[in-house]
């Protein structure tokens, strides 16, 4: 009975020890979380309280304004949208090609192995890299900042975002739906377009979202290759306004206007990300 007791006591008091380091690992987390949230949530309140107020008509109808004028962002939102769009045109195929053939084609050959290393890189690389690479590249040989650059180092951030979400999208889809496909006699092409491609559809659009969420706020490329423009402009081959370049120039000064303006371009920023960012996950919820 002794024995019985002093294992009891044993086990009770190392259950106990482990309740507390539980408790303790439980405490720490939740403080670590709290932590977090309440820098998360300053700077929400900040970017909706300082760029609520500058969002008027006139900051998304008119040109970026002169110091202590009133004017607005179009010009840099224009710019922003035109460029945005354009690099998810360009990078969206490439990388859906390629994670498709990541996925589908060559799994574990020397060139899937050397385009995943080569696009680890890529997904870790500075943004101010890609900028500088583009700079070298296109904006020094062609003794000119355009948009076209700008396109090109958007593009080169979107591609392996698509890539990766592509080949990981794709892998989760059920062996059996292939090999069903391909008993029916349907050729690897059209197995790939309609099904696996489309039972992965959710997954890869949600990729692109992600990848237009990211691109939407990057400064760095854009200070190297679209440079910027004070003015309206709808030629590629010139410098082109952006916003986030746009909020970096106007947030460095010293003029209340343009602070104003800058923290209204934040909040647009913001609201577009977040927007994004939503809808990504309101179709891996109810698709995948």
């Amino acid at each position: 009975m002794t024995n019985t007791n002093a294992a009891y006591a044993a086990r009770t008091a190392k259950f106990a020890s482990r309740k507390r380091v539980n408790q303790l690992a439980t405490t720490l987390a939740l403080m670590a979380m709290a932590f977090g949230l309440f820098w998360l949530f300053w700077i929400l309140w900040e970017t909706i309280r300082l760029g609520f107020e500058g969002m008027t008509f006139a900051t998304l109808t008119q040109m970026t304004p002169p110091p202590n004028e009133e004017g607005g962002l179009a010009n840099a939102i224009y710019g922003s949208l035109l460029m945005v769009i354009l690099a998810t045109c360009v990078g969206t195929p490439i990388g859906v090609m390629a994670g498709i053939y990541l996925a589908e084609f060559e799994t574990k050959g020397v060139l899937a192995s050397l385009t995943r290393f080569v696009n680890d890189i890529l997904l870790s690389a500075p943004s101010i890299v890609i900028g500088l690479f583009v700079y070298a590249v296109v904006v020094s040989r062609f003794k000119s900042f355009s948009g076209y650059a700008g396109i090109i180092a958007l593009a080169l951030i979107v591609i392996p975002v698509v890539i990766r979400t592509t080949e990981n999208m794709l892998q989760l889809v059920p062996a059996g739906l292939r090999e069903a496909a391909y008993a029916l006699g349907s050729p690897k092409w059209k197995v790939i377009l309609s099904i696996t491609l489309k039972a992965a559809r959710a997954g890869v659009i949600t990729g692109v979202l992600l990848a237009v969420a990211r691109i939407a706020g990057e400064t760095a490329p854009l200070l190297f290759t679209s440079l910027s423009n004070q003015f309206w402009t709808s030629s590629l081959s010139e410098p082109m306004a952006s916003l986030p370049v746009t909020i970096f120039k106007f947030a460095m000064s010293p003029y209340e206007n343009w602070q104003k303006l800058a923290w209204a371009g934040v909040f647009l920023i913001t609201v577009a990300v977040l927007a994004l960012n939503i809808l990504a996950r309101v179709l891996t919820r109810n698709r995948l």
